[in-house]
Formats: C-alpha cells, sequence, structure tokens
C-alpha cells in the first residue's frame, strides 16, 4: 500500500512540473531587432503620410536609439482575428462573425489573415491566407462555455512568431471577461510585445450589461490595445461596428513600421520603456509602450 501511495505522489509530482513549465512556456523569437508600427495621425485622425526617416526618433528609457529598420504604409501585414464564442456572447456571435468577414472584405494582396474562436478551449476556424471568403465553419459557432481570451492571445502570439511579416495584429472581438484561462492577461500582453504584435480590441459587451460589470472588463481590453499600441473600440454595433473594422484594416496599411537593435541594454528580462518622437507639430503618435528584455541564461 506504502508504496502505491509513493508511485501516485511521484506521478502527480511530474504532471505539476510539466504543468508549471506549460505555464512558463516563452515564446523564442529574434529579439536583436525590436519592431514599432506606428500610427500617426493629425488633429482630425487622418493618417499622415509621407513622413521620412529622419523625422523619426527613438528613445528607449530615454537614450536614443539608431533607427535600422524603416518601412511605411505599403508593407503587407499578417493578422489573428479572434472571435469569442463563449457562453457570455449569446447573440452577439452573430455580429462577431459578420465583424471578421468585413475585415477581410478590406484585405490587400499580400495581407495574410488567420481566424480563431475561443470559449473553453482555442479553436482555428481559418489557416493564415489572403481570402476574402470566411471559411464555412464559421457560420455554425454558437455561444457556450468559459471564456480563454488570454490562452486565445498567447496562441495567437505563437501562430504570429513564425510569420516573416514586420507587420503583425491581433484582432480581439470579446465583452473582455476571462474566466478559465491558464495564461494570466500579463503572460499574453508580453508573448503578443515579444513577436511586435498590435493588438485592437472590440468590447461585445451586451448592452444590458451594467456598468459596474463592463467596466473591469473594458479595462482588460483597453490594457490589451494601449500598452501594444493598438486601439480600443467601445461597444458598437450595425453600422458603427462594421466602420471600425473598416477603419481598423485601413490603419494596419497606412502604419509606419520601425526597428532597432538595443545600445547598452543588458538582458536582465526588465521592462524597456520606448517613446517614439516625430519632428513634425501637432501629431498624435499611437505605438508600443515598450518591451521586456530577453533575459540573459
Amino acid at each position: 500500500m506504502k508504496f502505491r501511495w509513493l508511485y501516485a505522489f511521484i506521478f502527480l509530482l511530474i504532471i505539476s512540473i510539466n504543468l508549471s513549465a506549460q505555464d512558463d512556456d516563452i515564446i523564442k523569437v529574434d529579439s536583436s531587432l525590436v519592431v514599432l508600427n506606428a500610427t500617426i495621425t493629425d488633429t482630425t485622425g487622418k493618417p499622415v503620410r509621407n513622413l521620412k526617416q529622419s523625422q523619426f526618433k527613438i528613445l528607449e528609457d530615454g537614450k536614443e536609439q539608431e533607427i535600422s529598420f524603416f518601412e511605411t504604409e505599403d508593407t503587407p501585414f499578417a493578422a489573428v482575428i479572434l472571435i469569442d464564442s463563449s457562453g457570455s456572447m449569446e447573440s452577439r456571435v452573430g455580429l462577431a462573425r459578420s465583424a471578421a468577414i468585413n475585415f477581410l472584405d478590406g484585405l490587400r494582396v499580400d495581407d495574410q489573415v488567420a481566424i480563431y474562436n475561443f470559449d473553453s478551449k482555442v479553436s482555428l476556424i481559418q489557416e493564415f491566407s489572403n481570402s476574402r471568403d470566411i471559411a464555412p465553419n464559421v457560420f455554425e459557432l454558437k455561444a457556450y462555455g468559459y471564456t480563454v481570451l488570454n490562452d486565445a492571445i498567447y496562441k495567437a502570439a505563437q501562430d504570429l512568431s513564425n510569420r516573416s511579416e514586420k507587420r503583425k495584429a491581433i484582432i480581439v472581438l470579446s465583452d473582455g471577461a476571462d474566466t478559465r484561462s491558464g495564461k494570466s492577461s500579463d503572460k499574453a500582453l508580453k508573448a503578443a510585445l515579444s513577436v511586435n504584435a498590435t493588438i485592437y480590441t472590440v468590447d461585445m459587451s451586451s448592452m444590458e450589461t451594467s456598468a459596474r460589470e463592463r467596466m473591469p472588463n473594458q479595462g482588460i481590453l483597453k490594457n490589451f490595445a494601449e500598452k501594444s499600441g493598438g486601439k480600443f473600440i467601445a461597444t458598437p454595433g450595425g453600422v458603427a461596428l462594421r466602420d471600425a473594422f473598416k477603419n481598423i484594416v485601413e490603419e494596419l496599411g497606412v502604419q509606419y513600421t520601425l526597428g532597432f537593435q538595443p545600445k547598452d541594454a543588458p538582458k536582465d528580462g526588465k521592462w524597456r520603456n520606448i517613446e517614439l518622437q516625430v519632428a513634425k507639430p501637432n501629431l498624435k503618435i499611437r505605438t508600443r509602450k515598450g518591451y521586456n528584455s530577453e533575459k540573459q541564461k
């Protein structure tokens, strides 16, 4: 009997170690180049085009960095659309599906998009492609189960880590209420930043949801967007949702993509603040706030 308990203890210990290892998984990418996808707009909110590399300045923790990579709006992008199909979404799954279709309508020939849905698990709907047609199984989505929002963003980052495009994005359609993820929101955000992905979040909360319940969920979605240089879109409906997705795909097409190789920065795993400046007045600059350096082993 005592040997059975010993075997059981060893078995549980192995499982515990494996689960811990999985939770500490780090997405490995070439971190020698830090990439910034920047949206530059004027006072009316319109994108500013034709800026030159010489007009940009990148600061890391207050120290100017040499820009070693620069591309303008013609750069293709790779994006992952994440559709929340959990029980809390109810009838809004159809609205989220329509939004994804509108996004695909705006793709250029070299842009690549993959689509996942997430509830109690993350499931692939459509592999990366430049097709404007959505996979038929998206029409079979039903709202049920828990919400693994963080796991979905982490999975999207994993997929984007294998893409060669410099411009990457994750588009999240969700009410923001994560109820079952194995990954934390911080780990999901770090994964997205590690692959230089900009996160756009669309609040799909029901209009019947109380403000007290909606505010913390919106805060989660806003944090993903703001830290990565993306945009948070408040609860839309109908035409507003269609226009929101039209604006996202257009924005991805007119961004500036810059890269630099950090100098004199130890690989200690700590957070580095990034500031992007443009030598032209009255412009709004939206890009990632920083990154975690790869820890030296």
